[in-house]
């Protein structure tokens, strides 16, 4: 080989050495860098993680805080917000921070927003934030709560909660849980299904067995599940939430003593503002109208049977309390009210009812406007009621039932025309010492029943509204 060709050949190598070294170099410097971006990423994974368990240690705080001090919503500061707090791991080394801003729940309501947000300062700044709501739960989270056994018949649909301390047949279609307090019972509707029965059963075919077999999922009829055996609804300490809505009446919302004649008449209206009547007479029952059912009546106003007596504001606190029996209808527009009527020293000679014949309505239905009705013993539809009426409230019934009573006499007598009716619809819930009910087999009462929800009341009930538990839960929960 030439001198000439053997330094060509040198060349050749030497060039690709440097070749292949340059892209060895940026093939090694860019794994490093991927590497290097890699390990940054992963810190950085690593404190947002960080920062996401010292914000969720901020709210298990608060509601530990809430579980001693049910009514602090300043951090036990006495000062307003927000409250920062050191975060520390097992081995005491400060790991950052997490900031409290509380808002506290609205007059008469248990639901407080707590945002909290979790702090890494080093080595890298780094936060993130959780809102969460707390609770304590009412008894509006029902659609429907009795105290007593119920019966659901075919073709009913119910979207919320349903519970009964005694037990429930149900053979429609629920959307969500159906609980019993009880094991086992006899349903008051007597068959070959219903004796010994389980505290939750369906007698849609094929009817659940009797206890001695455990019952099936029947995901059919229990979308949600059924449970029984569960803890029972207190409704003898309503007497306690009464008593206690009597006292705010007075102290700062608006409270009517004993009528002196026959209760009164609740006229609300939309511009936050309702009319108070006085009744004195009612529109006597029919010629052969009457019933054997304890305090029935025709719980119907006569035409020229009240006198205004004013025109009031709605209250601040949202709680109006009268000592005397209480018509209610009309309408309300972003108002949140809870009705209440009863008479003290709580006895059942001197139990009120309250009674809606018209139209109680809403003006927005996203949670804005809020009506509860509460009373010692029933909730009447009376005689005289519309034909086709629509009641927007969350109505509870102590120690007596929401219903209508049987309008149609001895022998076939009807109370006409007044004893068959079309409509009903009930947006809200339903609470009821007594088995509840707006019809009876013979075709009277109201033809069609509408029971409707209102899932705004799961988060925000009406104001004073009984309480199932004296503990904050969790209703909801986001990272913002």
């Amino acid at each position: 080989m030439s001198k000439e060709m053997h330094k060509k050949e040198k060349g050749f190598i030497i060039v690709n050495t440097l070749i292949f070294a340059f892209i060895a170099i940026m093939v090694t410097t860019a794994f490093v860098s991927w590497t290097a971006i890699l390990l940054n990423s992963i810190r950085h994974l690593q404190y947002r993680e960080q920062a996401f368990q010292i914000a969720e240690a901020g709210i298990d705080y608060y509601r530990w805080h809430l579980a001693h001090a049910s009514g602090d919503f300043q951090d036990g500061t006495g000062q307003p917000g927000p409250y920062y707090h050191d975060f520390y791991n097992k081995d005491g080394i400060l790991l950052g921070q997490f900031k409290l801003d509380i808002v506290a729940p609205t007059t008469g309501s248990t639901l407080v927003t707590i945002k909290s947000t979790g702090i890494i300062t080093t080595p890298i700044p780094v936060s993130r934030t959780i809102e969460a709501r707390l609770a304590i739960p009412s008894f509006a989270k029902y659609s429907v709560v009795a105290n007593a056994a119920m019966r659901f018949g075919a073709g009913t649909e119910v979207f919320g909660l349903l519970h009964s301390n005694g037990g429930i047949r149900f053979d429609g279609l629920a959307h969500n849980v159906v609980t019993s307090a009880a094991t086992t019972y006899n349903d008051a509707d007597f068959d070959a299904c219903t004796v010994n029965s389980w505290g939750v059963h369906t007698c849609d075919t094929p009817a659940d067995p009797q206890p001695q077999t455990p019952p099936p999922s029947r995901t059919d009829v229990f979308e949600a599940g059924r449970q029984y055996s569960v803890p029972t609804v207190d409704f003898v300490g309503l007497s306690t939430d009464l008593s206690d809505m009597k006292a705010n009446a007075i102290a700062n919302g608006r409270y009517f003593d004993a009528s002196g004649v026959l209760g009164y008449h609740i006229v609300l209206k939309t511009d936050d503002t309702f009319d108070l009547y006085r009744v004195n007479s009612l529109v006597p029952a029919p010629s052969n109208c009457s019933s054997s059912q304890a305090n029935w009546g025709t719980w119907s106003i006569a035409v020229g049977g009240e006198q205004l007596l004013g025109t009031y504001a709605n209250p601040a606190n949202g709680i109006i309390f009268v000592e005397d029996h209480l018509w209610i209808n009309g309408q309300i527009n972003t108002a949140r009210l809870t009705i209440a009527a009863g008479r003290f020293p709580d006895s059942s000679s001197t139990w009120r009812d309250i009674t809606i014949n018209n139209d109680l309505l809403y003006t927005n239905y996203d949670g804005q406007d809020v009506l509860g009705l509460m009373t010692q013993r029933n909730i009447n539809i009376g005689m005289v009621s519309e034909n086709d009426l629509r009641i927007d409230a969350a109505v509870i019934a102590q120690n007596g039932r929401v219903g209508r009573f049987y309008y149609r006499g001895p022998s076939g007598q009807r109370c006409s025309p007044y004893h068959s009716r079309s409509i009903i619809t009930l947006y809200g819930m339903i609470g009821t010492s007594q088995r509840y009910g707006f019809a009876y087999t013979d075709g009277t009462g109201y033809i069609t029943r509408n029971i409707i929800y209102d899932g705004n009341l799961l988060y925000a009930p009406p104001p004073y509204f009984p309480l199932t538990s004296d503990q904050y839960s969790t209703v909801f929960w986001r990272e913002l």
